[in-house]
């Protein structure tokens, strides 16, 4: 589990309203962190995350230190570790049965509908066009020809969600020990 929360500063605050304080992690501060992070000119590379990856054996691999972590969810905006992250396509089965009933039941259960604004396209100097929907309501969409529109089962959707968490960035290694020195300020 990343440690991502680790070193917050704990603070005392009245969650149910109810004039008795609570000391709970002062996650707040994740959004100063994360705005020097964004505020810099730093380089950013394409990762495409691998089934079952994850993010400390992405830190150990480009960065040299598994606890680096934090550095990759904050950089990606992960703010659940679980959830914001992809899921191997075993856990993603697992998630869908436990959240439908059945993969039959995801899978024949329509989430949502969409009017197909463009399919993908290769233009003449190889630039890809992306597929473009946009979601519709049930009258809307039986309105439109058949080329025109397509539905989206639970099942699909789930999977698309979990596909996009695939797509990440990571911090190019030579910034990293300033990332660092910049997270340990915040703490000292």
């Amino acid at each position: 589990m990343p440690h991502l929360f680790k070193e917050f500063p704990k603070v005392n605050y009245d969650i149910k309203k109810n004039g008795k304080l609570e000391t709970v992690t002062n996650i707040m501060l994740r959004f100063k962190i994360t705005e020097a992070l964004r505020s810099r000119k730093v380089i950013y590379y394409d990762y495409n995350v691998q089934d079952g990856e994850r993010p400390d054996v992405i830190a150990h691999k480009y960065y040299g230190d598994s606890t680096l972590d934090w550095v990759i969810l904050m950089a990606n905006n992960a703010i659940d570790p679980i959830y914001d992250w992809p899921l191997s396509n075993h856990t993603l089965e697992k998630f869908i049965i436990n959240k439908y009933g059945s993969l039959a039941t995801a899978h024949s259960t329509v989430h949502e509908y969409r009017k197909i604004l463009n399919e993908q396209s290769r233009l003449f100097d190889g630039t890809v066009v992306s597929k473009r929907t946009l979601v519709v309501d049930a009258t809307t969409f039986a309105s439109l020809g058949a080329t025109e529109k397509e539905s989206i089962s639970k099942y699909t959707y789930e999977v698309e969600r979990n596909e996009s968490n695939r797509q990440i960035k990571l911090i190019d290694a030579d910034f990293i020990s300033n990332i660092v020195n910049q997270y340990e300020s915040v703490f000292d």
